[in-house]
């Protein structure tokens, strides 16, 4: 086969809206491009700084056919791997290779794979709000927009507890109240399950906002109420508490958005401690990784929710899809509205259709990128106060 060298890679910041989204350009020497998702929004620019001074002086000149021997050199280039950094840079470059390589067979990125698995990959969204009345007007509109799965959530992560007992001087931080949290979300369930009954499934996030054995107690609390899943109970430095919820419940359990390296899932999946795994495809180093993870999580009963926050681009919510159409345990897929600005810099941002996403037919990934309009949204930087979690008494509490 020819080979296709890589001439030229480009990274890119933008923030068309909320959040900071991080894109990677890959040019060859036969005109054909690929486009990667690098975005880590907390750290965009040292993302920026990895590709442009570390891999792109390793990448160019190399033969863009060989993803799986590029991506193991990038991997191990550094010695010292699998951060956050390091694997969304490399996930930039790994998707743009797979993009490279779909466009050059005239394939979508789910054919290249070997085809679809099913017709459409079930979606869900978000409903929120501070009471039950504007929760049900999210939930009502999501019904109206065809979803059948809906994550719900009274007030921020944490709740929307009132009249803290907080200290004299409390520091600056989001606070929150886990024995509040716990009771308003429980009767947050309950509300949703008089009121709608079985109409959808009900999915919550609890971000890692419990003390284990409070994890414990909720999970055996809002099983009754059958969840689809109940995200994050635990932080990943905890989740050796699985096996104490898995003995005493059966509630669903989803897991691994903050996770980076491979050692932090496999005991998870091998003992069948979750029901899903929620890896952001970017954090764990791209397509590559991704599709060895899910076929080791088959293996194992395990099904695929992979993180699709709106703080990613979307080239890597369509390679989300992609992967999901292919895969056989991929169970839903995430999906939060992109606004109107993050469109126009992402011609062929992609949607759900009545609660399905189904496939793009365009060749590679199929989301392109206007890097004039791009440039008119530079890269800004803010505290993200949502991480500095605190309980009453001013302790944060890590998420």
């Amino acid at each position: 086969m020819k080979p296709v060298l890589i001439t030229h890679i480009e990274c890119q910041i933008t923030r068309p809206d909320r959040h900071n989204l991080v894109i990677v350009r890959i040019e060859t020497d036969c005109g054909v491009f690929g486009l990667g998702c690098a975005t880590f929004q907390q750290r965009p620019l040292a993302v920026k700084l990895m590709v442009d001074e570390y891999l792109k002086p390793l990448l160019l000149g190399r033969d863009a056919n060989h993803i799986e021997d590029l991506w193991q050199m990038m991997m191990v280039n550094a010695y010292w791997r699998n951060g956050p950094v390091i694997n969304n840079a490399i996930a930039g470059i790994d998707m743009a290779l797979w993009d490279i390589k779909g466009k050059l067979a005239n394939m979508p990125l789910y054919h290249l794979f070997g085809g679809k698995s099913k017709d459409a990959v079930t979606a869900y969204s978000h409903a929120a709000g501070e009471t039950l009345e504007d929760l049900y007007g999210e939930v009502d509109r999501l019904l109206g927009e065809g979803y059948r799965h809906i994550r719900c959530q009274l007030g921020f992560y944490g709740g929307n507890a009132r009249d803290f007992h907080t200290t004299r001087e409390p520091a600056a931080g989001a606070y929150y109240d886990q024995d509040q949290y716990m009771d308003n979300t429980l009767a947050m369930f309950k509300a949703l399950r008089e009121k709608y009954g079985n109409q959808f499934h009900i999915l919550h996030d609890v971000h890692e906002r419990l003390f284990p054995q409070q994890a414990v107690q909720f999970a055996k609390a809002v099983e009754q109420y059958r969840p689809y899943f109940i995200e994050d109970i635990l932080p990943p430095d905890q989740n050796e508490w699985l096996v104490q919820i898995r003995s005493q419940t059966a509630v669903p359990l989803a897991t691994g958005e903050l996770f980076n390296n491979p050692a932090e899932w496999k005991d998870l999946i091998i003992n069948r401690r979750i029901d899903f795994i929620r890896c952001h495809v970017s954090q764990i180093g791209g397509i590559t990784p991704a599709l060895k993870l899910a076929h080791f999580c088959q293996s194992f009963g395990v099904r695929l929710a992979w993180h699709c926050p709106p703080d990613m681009t979307p080239v890597g919510a369509a390679v989300n899809t992609h992967l999901n159409i292919h895969l056989h345990n991929a169970a839903i897929q995430e999906f939060v509205a992109y606004p109107p600005n993050t469109q126009q810099v992402f011609p062929g941002a992609q949607a759900p259709m009545n609660g399905y996403f189904y496939p793009c037919e365009e060749a590679g990934i199929g989301v392109d990128f206007n890097s004039e309009a791009a440039n008119e949204f530079p890269v800004v930087y803010r505290p993200h106060e949502w991480t500095q979690s605190r309980l009453p008494d001013g302790v944060i509490h890590t998420p």
